[in-house]
């Protein structure tokens, strides 16, 4: 996490290798029962790939996938569910509905117990 980006913190600031770096932090902060931190680096990360690679939909999905999935981390399920339905969208349109990791996004609504508002 931390390793990861301080060794490339120096980089451009629209580096794809420092957006993924970014990315590392954001899930190791995740992964190590740290949310609260790992939150702005996920959001920043998302924002910079927005703003640097806006055609790069899947990277932006997996942006989104790591903040959703922070925001459930922290409780804050109707933000979470929110975010999982514009990922559902924009998976739908780009991947079609049979779609193994669209398939993965209902059935993660449903084991939350929020599956039939989920994808409406």
């Amino acid at each position: 996490g931390w390793a990861c980006w301080k060794t490339y913190l120096g980089r451009p600031v629209t580096d794809a290798v420092r957006s993924a770096a970014m990315g590392c932090l954001g899930a190791a902060l995740r992964a190590n029962a740290r949310p609260e931190e790992a939150l702005p680096v996920l959001e920043a990360n998302l924002a910079l790939i927005r703003r640097g690679w806006p055609r790069h939909e899947e990277g932006t999905l997996g942006a989104q996938g790591a903040l959703a999935c922070c925001l459930l981390g922290l409780g804050r399920l109707d933000e979470a569910l929110l975010l999982r339905r514009d990922i559902y969208a924009k998976m739908v349109t780009l991947f079609g509905m049979s779609h193994e990791d669209t398939s993965q996004l209902v059935d993660q609504a449903t084991a939350l117990g929020r599956g039939e508002i989920a994808f409406d």
